[in-house]
């Protein structure tokens, strides 16, 4: 399978139009048909219907393999150039949770600080567009983050920090203790797939419910923290991440917050001392 007609496909179903796929690519829209119709006479089955353009069940199966299968393309096209690279600036991918203050600390040396989820701060490591990524998710204490696989990549765990549900003034839980997740499965969360997405949590927790109340699409800890304490949602946040709000601690299932360092092999320099002092 020629991974140029795989791009191709990829970004055809991504923008909804051949034409629209073209303008993405530089390409023209004939040359964007043929690229589909040579992929699809390679595999022998249709992968898109035409009006609307949208993926067959044959296309949306390979879709499933397309992101895996071209990110380690780009992984591979990575691991080989770093052999021969020259020292560069710094750049690092991190999660909104994952920057505490020690955390920010040991980033010198660091020049550009890109912030962006798990799957996508590992995905630019692979592909060579950063050089340390800090993976941030909710895990079972000592297991490890569902990253995707992308090659020989280093993983180490940072740290892992008790989880707390952020409630507002006078909600009837406030006073408790310490709270279950599966007793708030019916009530209104806020959905932030920036901070702490629901559809992790769901996962992690192998909980249905958590139904969205309010969405909030930034990436800062403390304005989802504020609006669950304004009542529009409960979220659940490290403890150190929620500045506001009546915060008990989740009791149930047993749940982290866990951050894991992820890096390709390094040389020595400054990419290697900081992975030092963030690992010591």
């Amino acid at each position: 399978m020629d991974p140029h007609l795989l791009s191709t496909f990829v970004t055809v179903v991504a923008e909804g139009s051949f034409s629209a796929a073209a303008d993405r690519l530089g390409y023209t829209q004939p040359a964007v048909s043929q690229q589909i119709a040579a992929l699809e006479a390679d595999l022998g089955v249709p992968l898109l219907t035409r009006r609307p353009v949208r993926p067959t069940r044959a296309g949306e199966r390979l879709l499933e393999h397309a992101g895996p299968l071209l990110l380690r393309l780009r992984a591979a096209r990575a691991d080989v150039a770093r052999l021969s690279a020259q020292p560069r600036a710094l750049t690092v991918a991190a999660g909104p949770l994952a920057l505490t203050a020690d955390t920010a600390a040991a980033l010198a040396g660091v020049t550009t600080l890109r912030i962006a989820g798990a799957a996508t701060a590992v995905a630019l490591v692979a592909s060579g567009e950063a050089d340390l990524a800090l993976a941030d998710g909710p895990a079972a204490p000592s297991d490890p983050l569902n990253l995707p696989d992308t090659g020989p990549l280093t993983t180490v765990g940072v740290r892992e920090e008790e989880l707390v549900v952020v409630l507002p003034e006078g909600h009837p839980l406030a006073g408790r203790p310490g709270l279950r997740l599966d007793d708030l499965a019916d009530a209104l969360w806020v959905d932030a797939p920036e901070v702490m997405p629901l559809d992790r949590l769901r996962a992690v927790a192998r909980l249905d419910g958590l139904r969205p109340g309010i969405r909030y699409e930034g990436h800062d800890p403390a304005v989802a923290a504020r609006l669950a304490a304004a009542g529009h949602g409960l979220t659940l946040l490290p403890a150190s991440a929620a500045p506001c709000g009546v915060r008990v601690p989740l009791v149930a299932p047993r749940i982290v917050h866990r951050v894991e360092l992820v890096h390709a092999a390094l040389p020595p320099g400054p990419a290697a001392e900081v992975v030092r002092a963030l690992t010591s």
